[in-house]
Formats: C-alpha cells, sequence, structure tokens
C-alpha cells in the first residue's frame, strides 16, 4: 500500500499512515487502504496494533480539505460514512490498538486516535476537532467518541470553540493516558504492546470485549456480558496453564492463544 503500511514485529504490529508530504491528511484513497489493511490482521498471530503516522509533524492532520471542499450534501455523507466505517473497524478489531500520537492530530486524525483502545502521545502532539471553523462538523465519529471520553461538557468545550490543545492539557482531561518525549514515544508504545501481547490472548481479546460490548448497555445487562466472557475463559489451554503455574508457585508457559 502506497499510504498505509503494516510492519509485524513478532506478536505486535505497527500500522504507519505514510503520506508525510500531506501530513497523513485522510483522503479517499488513504481510507480504501487502511480499509484493506486492517482485513489483512490476523489476530490470531498479532496480539497488539500500534497505529501511528510517517513523519516527525503529524499523527494524521485531519481529513484532506482540498477533496472535502467541492462535495455536495450526498458526497458529503457518503465520505463521512466511508470514514466512519473504517473507523468502527479498528475501534471494534478484536486485538488492543495503541494509538502513538507523534505530532498533530485534528479532525479525522484525533477521531483516529481516539478509534483506539488507548492513547500514548508525544510531547509534541496537538489534538483538536476544528471542523466549525470550516463550516462543518466532525464527521468521523468525533462527536461520539470525544463525549465518552472525556465527558460531553468539555467535548463540548473543544469541539464548539474548534480549540486545540497540547499533549499536557490532553494528558489533563484524560484523551491520552500518557505523554513521553517524540523521540522515545514509538519505544514506549511497542513496549506497552509487548506487555500486553505477553498476557492470555483470548483473556485479553474478552476484556476488550467485555468493556466495549459493557459500555452500551445498562449495569445488570453490563455484568451480564462479563460474566459469559469471563465463563468463555475457562477450560482454555492458557487458563489451565497459567492457573497450575500459580497453584505450583512456578513460571507458567507461553501463551499460545489457545
Amino acid at each position: 500500500m502506497a499510504f498505509v503500511e503494516l510492519e509485524h514485529k513478532g506478536d505486535i504490529a505497527v500500522l504507519t499512515i505514510n503520506r508525510p508530504e500531506a501530513l497523513n491528511a485522510l483522503n479517499d484513497e488513504v481510507i480504501s487502504q487502511l480499509d484493506k489493511v486492517l482485513d489483512s490482521i490476523d489476530s490470531s498471530s498479532v496480539r497488539c496494533l500500534i497505529v501511528t503516522g510517517a513523519g516527525q509533524k503529524a499523527f494524521v492532520a485531519g481529513a484532506d480539505i482540498a477533496q472535502m471542499s467541492g462535495l455536495t450534501k450526498a458526497e458529503g455523507e457518503v465520505f463521512g460514512k466511508n470514514g466512519n466505517d473504517v473507523f468502527r473497524k479498528l475501534e471494534t478489531l478484536p486485538i488492543p490498538t495503541i494509538a502513538a500520537v507523534n505530532g498533530f492530530a485534528l479532525g479525522g486524525g484525533c477521531e483516529l486516535s481516539m478509534s483506539c483502545d488507548i492513547r500514548l502521545c508525544a510531547d509534541t502532539a496537538v489534538f483538536g476537532q476544528p471542523e466549525v471553523g470550516l463550516g462543518i462538523t466532525p464527521g468521523f465519529g468525533g462527536t461520539q467518541r470525544m463525549a465518552r471520553l472525556i465527558g460531553p461538557g468539555k467535548a463540548k468545550e473543544l469541539i464548539y470553540t474548534a480549540r486545540n490543545i497540547k499533549a499536557p492539557e490532553a494528558l489533563s482531561v484524560g484523551l491520552v493516558q500518557a505523554v513521553y518525549p517524540a523521540d522515545q514515544l514509538l519505544a514506549e508504545a511497542e513496549k506497552m504492546a509487548y506487555r500486553i501481547a505477553g498476557n492470555a490472548p483470548i483473556a485479553v481479546r474478552a476484556c476488550k470485549k467485555a468493556v466495549n460490548d459493557g459500555l452500551q448497555v445498562d449495569m445488570d445487562a453490563a455484568v451480564k456480558v462479563e460474566e459469559k466472557l469471563f465463563g468463555s475463559c475457562f477450560e482454555t489451554r492458557d487458563q489451565k496453564n497459567a492457573m497450575s503455574a500459580f497453584i505450583e508457585k512456578r513460571k507458567h508457559d507461553p501463551f499460545i492463544n489457545g
């Protein structure tokens, strides 16, 4: 793929939006390639995915305004749906995902990062939903995910004002989980990814599903979601391996995704 690269590193993989000359802006081709790359990921061999941007300036600076400027109402809806479909595919991947935000994450870039399970960023990162300053709304889930992540009040403030925020504020409001020097970001993201990958894959995937599905229903229904997924882990080889090792006070064998 010209604009989306996938590099396997043992049990983890790094997906890079590679259009640095345009600050990794999202156009139809980038979105289409991202869709195909996500389809190619084998969750039986990849245990955690890192998403980042090429270059030193941007994670993804946003959707391609030059492409959007001439869209009709119908074409705008199609463009939004295409982006939303791909971002939902990323959000619902069975495996955990980490956004390593290495610079500007504006508009579609902020929305891409929010489609990942965990967000880590460089101290140079800048986040924002500037769409109302361009006469449009966020179109790739920004109004929905930001409100869920940082609360409706703060989300509305940032969206209504089109104000960008830097890494320290993003951390303080809970949009990101950690901030690192730019030259350490990817290494720290990989360290976290390998730590995740070292745990029982079936259990980790079940935890992701429990959190995501549980957030969509009330607490009574949510705990039932957890009960089912909790039960599904028993009698797996990983569960027998780890619990036997704990009882016998020895190190468990490597988890085998089974």
